[in-house]
């Protein structure tokens, strides 16, 4: 036996010697996108204490290596670490590449620094702390902590945004890189977004972002979900919130897993529920709402490939004001000069007609590639369902019946290629294509105020970003896109021939009936956008920004076909199928100054807008339910111009101040008046007190200044009244006085264990219950704003 043993130790002591371990390995460590080479990587060969360092052309060796499997382990700064296995036999050469410049890796690194979209563009970023303050209200109201950035309102929680005194389609919403289609045209027609599923909001003003849409001649809101971290980590936050004002409550989860593979899945839930707002003297009656909204994610992110499917759904139920119900222009007249609603009940959590229910579904799934020494492919199909159903005050059987009931559904695709392998010089190109269908449901018995059609778009950009020198950046793009609406479309022949369509169009008559002509038009667009712009640093505090961007919008279903009366909006609105499309041409400039204590950003800009529409009020039309006010889609050739600042001012550590002031102009350059619907001029001043080491307590104190607006058009008119035959004059034009609110916030922090902490936030807005009206709130014609509300939120974060 021990002759045997003996043999086999021989046995093996001779194998091992008669191993090759005299091998060379050499290698060269580079960049995954450009292939430029890695000075100073560090090269470990695991399991042994040789370790190699890469000379300027980025190579290595290891010499007296055995013919077998090895395992190193390269890391450089700025690059994720790379293990890989190499199989040596004999001398060998191995090229190996690092994810250097990582894009993910700024989610981790780069901390306090906000993602930007653009270059040149007047861009601002809200990030996820002041998001969360929002999570009870909506993505109108987050939005006006943006300079420059308003709302225009149908009460108070129906919140449309709007960029330097524009809105609806000219503000284009992307809410996690998918475009959002939810019938935008209407001011009464809030963006379906719940903002608790926002981590990050840029608001980009003006066509600064050509691969979302040339046709933004207000701005691009870009909405982010949580970024992907490839670490192995499970987290979420969970927000409960009250308020006084509606009896509120509201109720937000969220929960994100993480793997380092890659993997990833989150999901996202709300409920929020108001009862009837206040304002300070009396119950503002059917005012409630009703949503609920969920979201899900997953996918997998890895540097050279990733796919993502998301999903959202949104249904809110919201009540419009009782007492803007009309019957006719003379129920306006005496609502106007009536100083409080007609309509005043009790508080409820009922809300009956008037009142919207609207739901909208996203789904998204994409894939990306990157390519070695070359670039990025990104594939997207995206599909969008919403539902709209406006209910007016009906009797009998017809009293759940809706008055408007549309359903619109919306599939894209999206291609785009980003070079980035010259690290001077980023191109992106792309192509996108999509397919819309809107059908409104003829049994609502009340006529069709948009009609059925098919959209069909087609767009391909090409942008580019290059370092000019170290002080100064440039961006350029140019966009195409084709829009294509194939509507059916019934015409009353007296409205046929009123509006002279019978010598224009008689070609598209496609039926008729002994009252109405039954019409097919088909509208075909081409429109051309552009963007050019520099960012010159002057110096580590001194900044300026400069952009022209060339922006262009075909006219959208309301502006062609509105034919009827609009119960939601309580008025009869009409349309024109001769319309052109806008082609805006704005200019801006920013100075940004930038010090430890002091950041100030102004921001300057003239728009001209030729072809301009916009909706106005005319007169009064007749119909069977008695006068109502007439408003005309109108086209004309606009300017607007403005001036935004932001100050943020550290007094010390412990004391802050904050001032953000807007102002803007607009006219009408073929009558000589104002354009209505112009914010007035307003300006915002804060001051805050942190103290960490209160468990980060932080209170502040915020005046909100709106002066009167001064420039406005006379739409007034004149109805006569039939009983005493006298005239009544219909003041819909004067804006109300300006006004001062106030408003207090406070909150801290509380450490529970590890990574587990509880924010306790309180607030108090319009502080001294002041009685205002708002000039951008279309229902300021029947009812003050809100009064006092107190607010208390609990967010657990885990």
């Amino acid at each position: 036996m021990k002759n045997i043993l003996l043999v086999l130790f021989l046995l093996v002591i001779s194998f091992g010697y008669s191993q090759n371990c005299t091998n060379l390995l050499i290698g060269q460590v580079s960049d995954f996108h450009d292939n430029t080479v890695l000075e100073n990587a560090t090269i470990k060969l695991i399991g042994t204490n040789k370790i190699a360092i890469s000379d300027k052309e980025g190579k290595f060796k290891f010499e007296n290596l055995c013919d077998k499997t090895y395992k190193i382990e390269i890391s450089h700064l700025a690059c994720k670490t790379k293990v890989v296995q190499i199989n040596v036999k004999g001398d060998t050469y191995e090229s190996i590449v690092l994810e250097h410049h990582l894009e993910q890796l700024n989610e981790v690194v780069v901390v306090g620094k906000d993602q930007t979209n653009s270059t040149t563009a007047q861009e601002t970023v809200l990030k996820s702390d002041l998001i969360d303050q929002y999570s009870s209200l909506s993505l109108g109201d987050v939005l006006k902590e943006v300079p420059g950035v308003s709302s225009i309102n149908t009460g108070n929680t129906i919140v449309k945004p709007m960029i330097n005194g524009l809105h609806s389609s000219r503000v284009l919403i992307m809410n996690n890189e998918v475009r959002l289609q939810d019938q935008e045209w209407g001011i009464e027609h809030a963006p379906n977004v719940d903002v608790n599923s926002a981590n990050q909001i840029s608001v980009i003003k003006g066509s600064g972002a050509l691969a979302y849409g040339g046709d933004a001649v207000g701005g691009v809101v870009i909405i982010n979900p949580k970024r992907i971290i490839r670490l192995d980590t499970l987290y979420g936050k969970t927000i409960l919130g009250g308020q006084t004002n509606g009896r509120g409550y509201n109720i937000s989860t969220s929960l994100n897993k993480n793997y380092s593979s890659g993997w990833y899945a989150s999901f996202q839930g709300s409920y929020k529920r108001n009862g009837d707002f206040e304002a300070p003297d009396y119950n503002l009656t059917n005012t409630g709402l009703d949503s609920k909204g969920i979201s899900v994610r997953f996918g997998k992110s890895n540097f050279e490939t990733g796919f993502e499917f998301y999903y959202s759904y949104l249904d809110n139920e919201i009540g419009i004001l009782g007492t803007s119900h009309i019957g006719s222009v003379f129920d306006l007249e005496r609502a106007i000069n009536s100083g409080q609603p007609f309509l005043i009940e009790d508080f409820s959590y009922d809300i009956n007609a008037p009142k919207q229910e609207i739901i909208h579904h996203l789904a998204k799934a994409k894939f990306y590639k990157r390519f070695k020494n070359f670039g990025k492919l990104n594939l997207q199909y995206d599909y969008q369902n919403n539902q709209r159903l406006e209910f007016d005050v009906r009797l009998g059987d017809r009293r759940n019946i809706p008055a408007i009931d549309l359903t619109l559904q919306t599939h894209s695709l999206l291609a785009d290629v980003s070079l980035d392998s010259n690290l001077n010089q980023k191109i992106n190109f792309g192509l996108m294509g999509r397919f819309q269908d809107n059908f409104a449901d003829p049994e609502t018995g009340v006529r069709r105020i948009i009609p059925d059609y098919n959209k069909y778009d087609f767009g391909t950009y090409v942008t580019t970003e290059f370092k000019i020198n170290d002080n100064l950046l440039g961006d350029a793009g140019i966009r195409y896109d084709f829009n294509r609406i194939d509507a059916k479309k019934f015409y009353r022949k007296s409205r046929w021939e009123e509006r002279g369509y019978d010598e224009d169009f008689s070609d598209i008559i496609i039926d008729e009936t002994p009252t109405q002509y039954l019409t097919n038009p088909i509208f075909d667009y081409h429109n051309l956008s552009a963007s050019a712009g520099i960012n010159y640093s002057i110096n580590d505090k001194n900044s300026v920004l400069i952009n022209y961007s060339l922006a262009s919008r075909p006219p959208n279903v309301a502006e062609l076909f509105s034919d009827g009366l609009h119960h939601s909006a309580a008025r009869f609105e009409l349309g024109d199928i001769r319309f052109v499309q806008e082609i805006s041409n704005r200019v801006s400039a920013s100075y940004i100054y930038n010090t430890n204590n002091l950041n100030l950003t102004t921001e300057v800009f003239y728009n001209r807008i030729k072809d301009f529409i916009y909706l106005r009020p005319f007169d009064f039309i007749s119909t069977v339910r008695g006068p109502f006010p007439l408003w005309e889609y109108q086209q004309t050739d606009a300017e607007m111009y403005g001036l935004d600042v932001s100050v943020n001012y550290k007094i010390n550590d412990k004391w802050q101040f904050q001032n953000k002031t807007a102002y803007i102009k607009g006219n009408d350059l073929s009558t000589d008046m104002a354009i209505i619907d112009i914010p007035p001029f307003n300006t915002t001043n804060q001051i805050t007190y942190n103290n960490e080491s209160w468990n980060n307590f932080s209170a502040s104190l915020k005046s909100e200044c709106v002066f009167e607006q001064k420039d406005f058009p006379d739409f007034n008119f004149e109805v006569e009244d039939e009983l005493n035959e006298e005239m009544i004059l219909v003041d819909i034009s004067s804006p109300p006085p300006a006004y001062h609110l106030l408003h207090f916030y406070a909150d801290a922090t509380f450490s529970i264990k590890n990574r587990t902490n509880l924010n306790v936030s309180f607030g108090i807005n319009n502080l001294l219950d002041t009685t205002y009206r708002n000039y951008l709130n279309r229902l300021r014609f029947f009812a003050d704003e809100l009064g006092r509300n107190i607010t208390l939120q609990l967010q657990l974060n885990y």
